[in-house]
């Protein structure tokens, strides 16, 4: 740890209103590796005793979660000699601690490079790509009830053709921001999240924050997920007094990369809506049953900005649905997770989705721990969403967030499954996942056949059918863990994706190393 002399004390008092608890309050940053830890930890709870932890809402909340041996709070009993090693291999590069003040900095980065061996140059003035981001993470505590954490990126970047392609169409990178042009084919965009967070009893969590939530146990989220760019929100979560239930709730404000037709701006207002989410988990020992709604909410007509809506205040699960229908004003989705723990080493998870009785959505998949007694782990899951799941009249209500889907990325009208086995060998890290896919497309007709959220809902397709694609991604990375403070990593990987009835530009097999820490999850296998 870096020495603070007692002059500099009074600084952090006045950091205080923003500093982060150390594993009191804050959230367990939302990130697969560190999450993977997490999950293996709540196979092994004993389903008779006292400790329960709800795993249907992310991120879950450090005080409610079993941290043992997880990615970032684990003891490190590694020795290093020099400070400069302690700080690069160990630590957090600057610590303050003073009674119940603690706080952490520490630079966050991705530099990456690679070359697209399947990317033909008459579609693209390059081969090689990069990854240049650079930001910083403060994490900090004031006393036993409020944390605060902030990150922040910069990015400039060029991807594969496949990506360049789906940024350009969207206006976003996929989960990371806002795209504008730099140097060419080159997009800069920036990443930004936080929040403060309050618990003042053990029973009650508020937060204030810019992030985004997962709902469920699975690789994707039929219902929420971590797809989309991150919204603001007000949150609440209530946990009963035996730890039996949890209900969170929160109110978010999404927007779409659609202009409003008003002010003198250079660039008016995007469209902007509200959406309120619940979620109550119920833990029956080796089952845990999660029962999910989401509203989105118009503010906005041709008449201007709506009157605030009383229901939007509206706590109950299914209540939105009954005053709404399934077909009025707002978008609403009811859902359900379930999660049953088989043995110490296998659970098997699930979700249903609806939106009304034609566009329904569901996912089914298992884990397993610890195969062969080593740290090799296997997750399989199948995901299925029916034609015009998500969609909306007009396009801007679906259910959707700055140019991306907020639950499949692959919006509705898909089927996937996906693979993923990751070990760990001390510090090496190995993971391979593939995705199988079959989505459509709308064809040249232009007509909505059901998988392009942008589009207006149709209660009918059109004539002619859509363009059934075959996907098969595939992902291999190893990297060597440097810091787990952070999940600083040295990786080399390759995404291979191979696309049926699909120009040659929207092919792939990307080689690259990086060095990167890692604390959101990216999502490239779209």
């Amino acid at each position: 740890m870096i020495p603070i002399r007692r002059s500099l004390l009074p600084l952090a008092a006045l950091l205080a209103p923003v500093l982060m608890l150390h594993a009191q309050q804050n959230n367990v940053p939302l990130e697969r590796d560190i999450y993977l830890d997490l999950d293996r930890n709540h196979a092994r709870i004993d389903t008779t005793g006292t400790r329960r932890v709800h795993t249907g809402m992310r991120p879950y909340i450090e005080s409610r979660a079993d941290l043992t041996h997880v990615m970032g709070y684990r003891p490190d009993s590694s020795r290093h000699y020099y400070w400069a090693t302690e700080k690069l291999f160990k630590e957090h590069l600057f610590i303050v601690k003073d009674g119940d003040v603690h706080l952490t900095i520490d630079p966050v980065f991705h530099f990456e490079l690679g070359q697209d061996f399947n990317d033909p140059t008459e579609f693209s003035d390059t081969t090689r790509f990069y990854h240049n981001a650079r930001g910083v993470s403060v994490r900090g505590d004031l006393g036993p009830r409020f944390s605060f954490e902030t990150t922040f990126y910069e990015n400039q970047a060029i991807y594969p053709q496949y990506l360049y392609l789906y940024s350009q169409r969207t206006g976003v990178v996929p989960g990371q921001g806002r795209i504008k042009g730099f140097k060419n084919r080159a997009y800069d965009f920036s990443w930004a999240q936080g929040n403060v967070s309050w618990s003042p009893a053990t029973w009650l969590n508020v937060q204030f924050g810019h992030g985004r939530h997962f709902v469920g146990n699975g690789y994707r989220s039929m219902l929420l997920s971590d797809n989309a760019l991150n919204y603001p929100y007000l949150k609440f979560s209530l946990l009963s007094p035996n730890g039996r239930w949890q209900y969170t709730t929160f109110h978010a404000k999404l927007n779409e990369l659609e202009r409003l037709p008003t002010g003198e701006a250079a660039e008016s207002l995007f469209y902007w809506k509200r959406m309120r989410v619940h979620h109550l988990s119920v833990d029956l020992g080796r089952v845990q049953l999660g029962l999910f709604e989401s509203t989105i909410f118009r503010n906005i007509d041709s008449a201007g900005v709506r009157p605030f809506e009383p229901m939007e205040l509206n706590p109950v699960i299914g209540l939105n649905r009954v005053v709404n229908g399934s077909d009025g004003d707002w978008t609403n989705i009811l859902g359900a997770d379930l999660k049953w723990k088989v043995t110490d080493r296998l659970f098997v998870y699930g979700q249903f989705a609806i939106q009304d009785a034609d566009r329904q959505a569901w996912q089914g998949g298992l884990r397993l721990f610890d195969l062969f007694g080593r740290d090799l782990h296997v997750q399989v899951e199948y995901n299925h969403a029916d034609p015009f799941m998500y969609q909306a009249r007009p396009a801007v209500m679906a259910h959707h967030h700055h140019g991306q889907p907020l639950a499949h990325p692959m919006g509705g009208y898909v089927d996937e499954a996906v693979v993923i086995v990751d070990h760990r060998v001390d510090r090496f890290l190995f993971r391979a996942k593939v995705n199988l896919a079959t989505y459509h497309v709308d064809g040249a007709d232009s007509l909505n056949y059901g998988s392009d959220l942008l589009k207006p809902y149709v209660p009918e397709p059109g004539p002619d059918g859509p363009v059934v694609r075959q996907l098969t991604f595939l992902d291999l990375s190893a990297s060597w863990l440097m810091n787990q403070m952070t999940n600083m990593q040295v990786q080399l990987g390759w995404r291979g994706r191979d696309l049926t009835n699909a120009p040659a530009q929207l092919q792939s097999g990307y080689l690259y190393v990086a060095w990167r820490t890692g604390l959101f999850n990216r999502y490239y296998d779209i």
